[in-house]
């Protein structure tokens, strides 16, 4: 089954699903910050477009992903985001 998510009053919205590979959601940040929190690890692939990223221990270095690129965040942890036009972006939980 696929269930949609939407955060941030629409502004972040992806399709989740279950694969032979495990969960997946699969969406579209609009350009703005955000940051999210995780129940589980996550690994985030870029689709398209560039999404920076403050990853958990780091205060003030934001790196920058792009097509192809993926970052993993632990379990119980949070994290920021940012883009400045719209991305896409595969995410991959275990």
């Amino acid at each position: 089954m696929i269930n949609v998510n939407e955060y941030f009053e629409g502004a972040v919205k992806s399709l989740a699903y279950t694969s032979a590979e495990g969960k997946s959601t699969i969406g579209v940040i609009e350009p703005g910050e955000y940051e999210f929190g995780t129940s589980q690890h996550e690994t985030m692939i870029v689709l398209e477009g560039t999404l920076h990223a403050l990853l958990p221990g780091d205060s003030e270095t934001w790196l920058a992903y792009t097509n192809g690129q993926s970052f993993e965040i632990e379990a119980n942890k949070q994290f920021k985001v940012k883009a400045d036009q719209q991305v896409s972006y595969l995410c991959k939980y275990r």
